[in-house]
């Protein structure tokens, strides 16, 4: 009985640490990102660059944590003038996650929106 317990324990942590292996890669890919498409907006709110540079800027940033996005998925809309307006990006995608015998998807909505200082 105690030999079966310890199977079946051994089972339970494998399991949790392939889901881990799995799952933790794309969530820190995720925060990382959102980091970088804040600092985007912030800077980009006081140039005169305009929403398909910032969305070309988003995309080469998003490769660069493993994020494949089209430019369908990146939204930037700019309200007012170039620094004295407010600029929103937001972004969508999903990431599939393959475990044996199960497969998922896990929908990412990465957004920021920045107004300037008038």
């Amino acid at each position: 009985m105690a030999t079966l317990k310890l199977v079946f324990g051994v089972a339970v942590i494998a399991a949790i640490l392939l889901v881990g292996f799995k799952v933790i890669p794309p969530v820190l890919s995720n925060y990382q990102f959102e980091d970088a498409i804040k600092t985007e907006a912030l800077q980009s709110t006081y140039t005169t660059r305009t929403e398909d540079d910032i969305r070309e800027t988003i995309i080469k940033q998003a490769r660069s944590y493993d994020i494949a996005l089209t430019p369908k998925q990146v939204h930037v809309a700019r309200v007012g003038g170039m620094g004295n307006g407010s600029l929103a990006i937001d972004v969508e995608y999903s990431v599939a996650i393959e475990l044996p015998g199960y497969s998922t998807t896990i929908n990412f909505h990465p957004s920021t929106k920045n107004k300037a200082v008038l």
